[in-house]
């Protein structure tokens, strides 16, 4: 745990969000790598169709996660360099950011706030739940 803070520090933070980018993109395609079967099945498609739905739903949900995490990413890492503190308030506007950006897409301001919200809450609960 101390070597991680230590990289923490010295790291800059475009590289802590490339990383943090890779590893949740790869847990969102295998995520995406599961799930597409499941919904091929249920909307009845076999062959290229099968094949090509699933490679859609592996992709989208790894974009999506690995946006989220590099959001939340940079922007905890940008905040705690410029507040140059290490609390919770840095998980609360990062996981808001980082929801926003997700439910952006959506173009409906309640699933963007409720997503902030809903992401801020979540990260916050885990940053300050950390052992440190």
């Amino acid at each position: 745990m101390e070597q991680q803070q230590q990289l923490n520090d010295v790291a800059p933070c475009s590289s802590l969000a490339v990383d943090s980018i890779l590893r949740i993109g790869t847990a969102g395609a295998i995520w995406g790598l599961c799930t597409g079967p499941h919904e091929t099945r249920k909307l009845g498609l076999t062959g290229i169709t099968q094949v090509s739905y699933v490679a859609k739903a592996a992709s989208k949900c790894s974009f999506q996660c690995g946006l989220a995490a590099g959001v939340f990413s940079i922007t905890h890492c940008g905040i705690e360099r410029y507040r140059r503190k290490k609390d919770w308030v840095n998980a609360l506007i990062a996981g808001g950011v980082a929801g926003a950006a997700v439910a952006a897409g959506t173009r409906s301001w309640t699933q963007v706030i409720w997503m902030a919200a809903l992401v801020s809450i979540f990260s916050t609960a885990a940053d300050y739940s950390k052992a440190d």
